[in-house]
């Protein structure tokens, strides 16, 4: 038991620090989730939307302020261009890869998604979110290179 624990935090350490950063991408999903829950279930109530099975998402969409649905949209954005990252992270990992350079850009690539985040569920300034999103994407865009270069 005691080489299991070991084990278990070293890959959480050392051995695969980009872990780290793909699990905080996680937590920060679930943030997001409770975010939107305690925003739209009270608003549900306030402009008496029923949870029916027929009720659409674009039903919701024009029946609830757009303050409310921020975060359920950014919720959702989390469950889409995300993925790759949690892929480059998973293959990264695999391949052994712990340089200070790909981590850092894993760092990066979370915090700008979660400031994405706080924008959007926020003010929603377009602009603001935008530039958040695109760099987001570069370091994406550069994560996945790295983790193609190393494979081919």
């Amino acid at each position: 038991m005691s080489s299991l624990l070991n084990n278990s935090a070293n890959l959480a350490g050392t051995a695969a620090p980009l872990l780290k950063p793909l699990t905080t991408l996680g937590l920060w999903s679930i943030v997001m989730e409770v975010w939107m829950y305690t925003l739209r279930i009270p608003a549900m109530e306030k402009y008496n939307v029923k949870p029916v099975p027929t009720l659409s998402a674009a039903t919701l969409e024009k029946s609830l302020p757009a303050h409310v649905q921020w975060p359920a949209q950014n919720y959702n954005h989390l469950h889409e261009q995300p993925t790759y990252f949690i892929a480059a992270m998973l293959t990264l990992t695999l391949l052994g890869v712990r340089d200070q350079a790909t981590v850092n850009a894993a760092w990066a690539y979370v915090g700008l998604r979660m400031a994405h985040s706080v924008v959007h569920g926020s003010k929603n300034v377009i602009m603001v979110r935008f530039s958040l999103f695109a760099a987001s994407s570069a370091v994406l865009a550069g994560l996945i290179g790295r983790t193609a270069w190393i494979l081919y």
